[in-house]
């Protein structure tokens, strides 16, 4: 049975815990990664009870040592991984205390070097054709205004993962970035909106099914026609 490993993971209706939870469906012992012990036994307990593999890790992976023990705690066989990490951090600039802005840049960019660093060691030792994908936003194409920590974080993220695809394509490793381009049908803006039933009904948030989709078609294309950067929205998205 192959490996995956999804770190960002939060509550169970999020994107983190339904990628986990995709993947485990298609074969793959999944290792549900992330900073919050309660969120991630429920996503595992969750993929158990559907009779699928997964095991639990809790890491902050900005630090150098916990994202190495991670990788190596997943051990060989694995050959899909995905870097979700990283929360909207809005604030405008003359406000913006330095360690905010520098915990935004570690989480969506710094944290993502060291995950990909130590994911594509195990693949180039593995001699396997990986999967490596980040998440990215709408943030990562485009600086918006009261968002400068999170527009800088997430455009650093893209220009990484781009430069990293193109580094390892010869090793068969195939990297991609997918842009969430909205807010997810899930339980963050669920928490968050007294009318979050009614931009479902009216297609403003987009389904998290979908997005999981996205990222599986991802996963099994064939190396001679790979697809580096992927975005999704709504049908209702002003973009």
């Amino acid at each position: 049975m192959k490996k995956a490993l999804v770190v960002g993971v939060g509550p169970l209706n999020g994107l983190g815990a339904q990628l986990c939870k995709k993947i485990a469906q298609n074969n793959f012992e999944v290792f549900v990664a992330g900073r919050t012990e309660a969120s991630i036994n429920e996503v595992v307990k969750s993929i158990h009870e559907e009779g699928n593999k997964a095991k639990s890790i809790i890491v902050d992976v900005t630090d150098e040592n916990q994202t190495k023990k991670m990788v190596e705690e997943v051990g060989s066989g694995l050959d899909f991984a995905i870097y979700n990490v990283g929360n909207n951090t809005p604030g405008k600039i003359i406000d913006i205390e330095p360690s905010y802005f520098r915990e935004s840049w570690e989480a969506g960019c710094f944290g993502a070097f060291l995950f990909a660093r130590e994911v594509i060691k195990g693949f180039l030792r593995d001699k396997t054709s990986g999967t490596l994908l980040f998440t990215g936003a709408s943030a990562s194409l485009r600086g918006k205004a009261n968002f400068g920590a999170f527009n800088s974080a997430k455009g650093a993220l893209r220009n990484l993962a781009q430069a990293i695809a193109k580094e390892y394509a010869e090793n068969s490793i195939h990297v991609g970035h997918v842009i969430v381009d909205g807010g997810l049908a899930g339980d963050r803006i669920k928490n968050r909106v007294p009318d979050f039933n009614e931009r479902v009904k009216e297609g403003k948030l987009i389904d998290i099914e979908s997005v999981t989709d996205a990222y599986m078609f991802l996963y099994n294309q064939n190396k001679h026609a790979w697809t580096f950067e992927l975005d999704v929205r709504t049908f209702r998205e002003n973009w």
